[in-house]
């Protein structure tokens, strides 16, 4: 099978398969679509059981990214690569530098950035070898890290998705299930507990659980069935796929607004959430925030308290999205890829009658 071949290919502008010997490197970049601007999207290290994994994982995640670039209003386009490796290997900087040189070669038409497996101080590992990297951790101050600029949109997405179940935005009183305590995860837990929420929490690493269940008073709830618990929001924070034929059947909340990418395993299980009355908030909109915090450094956008306000305006984008969505009976996906897509197309237009 070849990329024009796989299910997953929608039409994507490059993608590249790189390889380098000595470093050990098998990786992938894909490049989705540049009409708004240079391809931007993180670098993700994970140890795929197959290369076929990781070619799926790419393709999807780089279509996300020109979805949600495009959605948040940003000059950007969508693309993303990955590392075909355990992040926990010691010699995880010769991959990441070796990765580096690969994006170099592409000369600016893709920028990458920190994913699952790929911190910001990482990302300053790849900067040896590349110009075009952002989220570095040098960028910020000591003790900030960039993944707050995720974990408030999230914030700021649930709280809309409050806002159109119950007509009040606050967390206060509210359940919210967390499946995934990284630094994403971990930063959108701490923001709802002081907002007042009651926190359900799962996390397969037991270190990762234990300092939110001890600090925020969370409940602990079995991984496999985070999913199920009793919630008025489920917050997947994880990896993707999350809501498909087993677990949406199961759901034990109102509505789902998380940050993992990807959460619906087929472009179908949105029409089975909401023929099951679930409140869907587009994932490419709720998660956001850490592309329009970091990418300023790309296109010369705001400081980074400039940044967090603008954030904001994820809470608008999904009050649009669920209205569109009840009055032209569509799913809270088709709306958000339309207004996306839209987006992409008055940008080429424009564009063919320069």
């Amino acid at each position: 099978m070849t990329p024009f071949d796989h299910p997953e290919f929608d039409d994507h502008e490059q993608v590249v398969f790189v390889r380098d010997a000595e470093a050990g490197l098998f990786g992938i970049i894909a490049l989705h679509d540049t009409t708004l601007g240079p391809a931007a999207g993180g670098c993700r290290m994970h140890p795929y059981a197959t290369h076929e994994e990781a070619l799926r994982d790419v393709l999807r995640l780089s279509r996300g990214m020109t979805l949600k670039n495009a959605a948040a209003g940003l000059p950007l386009g969508g693309g993303k690569c990955v590392i075909v490796a355990d992040p926990a290997r010691p010699d995880k900087e010769r991959l990441l530098e070796a990765m580096g040189r690969h994006v170099q070669s592409l000369g600016g038409r893709y920028w990458t950035a920190i994913d699952v497996g790929v911190s910001p101080r990482d990302a300053d590992v790849i900067a040896r070898a590349c110009d075009y990297v952002f989220c570095k951790a040098s960028e910020y101050p000591d003790g900030f890290d960039p993944s707050k600029f995720t974990a408030w949109g999230g914030f700021v997405a649930i709280k809309a998705t409050l806002r159109r179940l119950f007509g009040d935005e606050s967390p206060a009183g509210r359940r919210i299930a967390v499946q995934g305590l990284g630094g994403v995860g971990r930063e959108l837990c701490r923001l709802l507990r002081e907002a007042g929420a009651e926190l359900a929490v799962a996390d397969v690493n037991e270190p990762a659980l234990r300092p939110v269940v001890e600090g925020l008073g969370a409940e602990a709830v079995d991984p496999a069935r985070i999913h199920a618990a009793p919630a008025d929001v489920f917050a997947p924070c994880a990896l993707g796929g999350v809501l498909n034929d087993r677990t949406i059947p199961e759901l034990g909340a109102r509505a789902v607004c998380g940050l993992a990418n990807n959460q619906l395993e087929a472009p179908r299980h949105a029409e089975a959430l909401r023929a099951r009355g679930v409140l869907y908030a587009p994932d490419f909109i709720a998660n956001a925030g850490g592309v329009i915090g970091a990418s300023a450094p790309i296109w010369g956008g705001p400081d980074r308290a400039a940044a967090m306000r603008r954030i904001e305006g994820i809470g608008q984008t999904l009050d649009a999205i669920f209205a569109r969505a009840e009055a032209e009976g569509l799913t809270t996906e088709e709306v958000a890829e339309r207004m996306a897509a839209e987006r992409i197309a008055a940008a080429r237009a424009a564009r063919n009658a320069a």
